[in-house]
């Protein structure tokens, strides 16, 4: 009897075991990991190949903050996000009942300035015939010398008089045009013809040209970019710079449009690295004008490769360019890739090709469109269950 208990016991252990293994088996499998995935892309069949590829962001080099020229408060806005404007339209109008005032007061300033050289002009013209009816008494010894100088200090008085008159007329057409450039101050116009990105103040607000009021009063109305000057700028390690130079061929993809190719040129290399990424940066002008290409958009840039005028060269190997961090290398011209593909993870042994810059070279195994898993887990296996990172 002892003996019985003590094998029925040991049985029961080693079942529960079992069990205990199976279980933490299923829940290992029901355990989904979370991967990150790209797209595998074809290489290009004619034309040159690329001998660099980096990341950048679509720039404009003319974008503008549109402020007023005076502090004031808002009264009227014309403009809404994604309106195009163009150079000189009206964007915004402040309030401008102070600034009219100021211009009816020397706009009258001016014509009594004007009455007052009137009445001048007129009694100089009598004083000058006064002192020619004087002067003519004089010579006749009909009246004394007295009043000929009395009659000349008369009209030289009246001539100083038309003159400072006609002073006072020029600093009173000054006063006009000082009102109405105030007056004009008051209307806010677009710099240049661009689309609206930003709205940034309403009626009743307050703006002013430069930060004022504890943060209550805005500094501009809205921000305009100039789409025509749209450019692309990269950063470039250091290390691969010296396969970038002005006037080379670019093709840029916008992250939002990874089949679109967009044909560039590289404007110029900024003479400068910056130390704490060791890179450089690039300037690249967007040779095909989109309304789909906008300011701070993602794009990956590839340098294409310059041939020679008259020389054949060899079309790039066929296949497909995936990150490295997708291929698990398992000799010089083979390999292991995990692709996703309805949620599960396969495992596809590749060829390799050639070492690209920022990519590997698949020359079979994946399919142009695949999605391959970047840094596989371990413990992957195929047919497993996955979850994309960037699926919602």
């Amino acid at each position: 009897m002892p003996r019985r208990r003590g094998r029925r016991l040991l049985l029961a252990g080693v079942v529960l075991l079992a069990l205990a293994g199976a279980g933490w088996l299923v829940a290992a499998r029901a355990t989904v990991p979370t991967v990150k995935t790209a797209v595998a892309r074809a290489t290009r069949g004619d034309g040159p190949g690329s001998v660099l590829d980096a990341s950048g962001y679509v720039t404009a080099r003319r974008q503008a903050t549109v402020s007023a020229k005076i502090t004031g408060k808002v009264s009227e806005v014309l403009i809404e996000e994604g309106q195009r404007v163009a150079e000189h339209a009206v964007l915004a109008r402040l309030d401008d009942t102070e600034a009219r005032a100021q211009l009816a007061l020397a706009q009258a300033q001016l014509v009594s300035s004007r009455s007052r050289l009137a009445e001048i002009e007129a009694m100089l013209s009598q004083a000058a015939r006064d002192f020619v009816r004087q002067d003519d008494l004089f010579r006749r010894q009909l009246v004394s010398e007295q009043s000929l100088d009395a009659a000349r200090a008369q009209r030289d008085m009246l001539r100083a008089r038309l003159a400072a008159a006609n002073e006072e007329i020029r600093v009173a057409q000054e006063s006009v045009d000082v009102a109405k450039v105030q007056l004009d101050n008051t209307v806010i116009r677009a710099p240049f013809t661009g689309v609206v990105v930003a709205k940034s103040a309403q009626p009743g607000e307050m703006i002013s040209p430069i930060s004022a009021g504890g943060g209550f009063t805005r500094t501009g109305i809205g921000t305009i970019v100039d789409m025509d000057s749209l450019e692309i700028q990269v950063d470039v390690n250091e290390s691969f710079i010296n396969r970038v130079a002005a006037g080379q061929k670019v093709e840029a993809m916008l992250n939002a449009y990874p089949d679109w190719k967009i044909p560039g040129e590289v404007i110029a290399i900024i003479p400068t690295a910056d130390r704490t990424k060791a890179t450089v940066k690039v300037r690249i002008a967007i040779k095909s004008k989109d309304p789909r290409i906008v300011p701070d958009m993602g794009v990956r840039v590839s340098f294409l490769e310059a041939r020679p005028s008259g020389a054949a060269s060899p079309p790039p190997a066929a296949g497909v360019i995936v990150p490295p961090e997708a291929v698990r290398a398992e000799g010089k011209a083979s390999g292991v890739v995990w692709v996703a593909a309805a949620d599960t993870a396969q495992r596809r042994a590749v060829t390799l090709g050639a070492d690209i810059p920022g990519g590997r070279l698949v020359l079979s195994g994946v399919r142009d469109g695949e999605r391959v898993i970047l840094s596989p887990p371990e413990g992957l296996r195929d047919g497993d269950a996955v979850k994309l990172a960037d699926k919602p």
